[in-house]
């Protein structure tokens, strides 16, 4: 396992105990005026966006260092170290000026991506690969760092803010939150907006319901966006709460990330999002009904639970018992792939919230 060092403090005290830098990985260092730091054996070591003066350059390399130079004129950040907070994705937002959602970084690195189509050039697509792989790293350090069994909540983008679905959601989300999961979901809107608006202001959802719902929905178009993405701005969120992160993409850039999650980890490829989510929610993952994707994320998430590709099986929470046993019957069939394994214990169909978040904390503290 490669040491993969972010922080140019890091670095220093990594070289003043001693240590060469062979097989290390620097991320997004400004080295300019640090030639003494790489004065070292660098066999193996691979420098990622690095700043280098020219002569350093050449002895790195000299020395058997890997660099990789940033890549120039990309509207996002190749080499991360960090996921995004919504401030970031919506710096420049003016809630006034609904249609400046066009400038923000969120929309312009969409439409770039629309730009280069399904299939980029090679430069392109090699530096959404590696962006993709940053957000992977940051994701694990951020779940590691606080530690909390993360739940993941899967369902529909297409609630309304002012349904009795999206109320709902919003209290499982507060639900989540009082148990002390850290909580996953799309990112989007939707049911992956209402849980984490939960999550974070657990006794005021009636009010914050009724306030989200005087822009319902978020349709096409920057200034649509706009309107929807100024009022879930417009409410307050306080931070010392359970953490929640989105994972949405730009696949789907057309649907806006939400700004009520803590952090989004946002991806370019769709593939690796999801299958990166259904991995990550080690401490299980709740169903609420949902389309096609959703029923996607049923079967991708029951196919690691049955090969236990990724771990030992975690919960699956279906949530709307009529839902997933008659209008998409997708709960009993995966029932029926499960019996008599281990994962079959840990399969809930269920209308009660409180029925499914015991499950999950008993399957926490196993």
């Amino acid at each position: 396992m490669r040491t993969e060092i972010t922080d140019l403090t890091a670095l220093r005290e990594h070289r003043t105990a001693g240590h060469d830098l062979r097989d290390v990985v620097l991320v997004g260092l400004d080295l300019t005026g640090e030639d003494d730091l790489l004065r070292t054996a660098l066999d193996g070591a691979v420098l990622l966006g690095c700043e280098l003066s020219s002569k350093t350059r050449r002895q790195a390399e000299a020395a058997g260092a890997l660099i990789f130079p940033a890549i120039p004129d990309l509207p996002y950040q190749v080499y991360r170290t960090t996921l995004y907070t919504p401030a970031e994705l919506f710096a420049g937002f003016d809630p006034a000026r609904p249609e400046s959602y066009a400038n923000t970084p969120d929309a312009r690195i969409y439409q770039h991506s629309q730009e280069q189509g399904r299939t980029p050039d090679p430069l392109h697509a090699l530096a959404e690969r590696l962006h993709d792989h940053s957000i992977t790293s940051a994701l694990g350090e951020t779940l590691a760092a606080h530690r909390n069994p993360a739940v993941a909540v899967m369902g529909g983008h297409a609630l309304t803010r002012d349904s009795a679905g999206y109320l709902a959601a919003m209290r499982l989300g507060a639900a989540l939150g009082r148990a002390g999961f850290t909580v996953l979901t799309g990112g989007g809107p939707g049911a992956m907006e209402a849980v984490p608006y939960g999550v974070r202001m657990p006794d005021h959802i009636d009010e914050l319901h009724a306030e989200l719902a005087k822009a319902p929905r978020f349709g096409e178009g920057a200034t649509a966006i706009g309107q929807w993405l100024a009022a879930g701005l417009a409410c307050e969120l306080p931070d010392s709460t359970p953490l929640t992160i989105g994972i949405p993409t730009w696949f789907y850039g057309h649907e806006p990330p939400n700004p009520a999650c803590h952090w989004h980890a946002k991806y370019f490829a769709n593939s690796v999002r999801e299958d990166g989510l259904l991995t990550v929610a080690t401490g299980g993952v709740v169903y609420t009904p949902g389309s096609a994707g959703t029923v996607q994320e049923v079967f991708q998430d029951y196919t690691q639970n049955h090969y236990k590709s990724v771990g030992p099986a975690a919960p699956m929470v279906f949530l709307d018992k009529g839902f997933w046993t008659t209008d998409v019957p997708a709960a009993p069939l995966v029932q029926q792939l499960a019996r008599g394994r281990d994962a079959e214990q840990w399969i809930l169909v269920t209308d009660d919230v409180d029925e499914a978040v015991a499950l999950l904390q008993k399957y926490s503290a196993a």
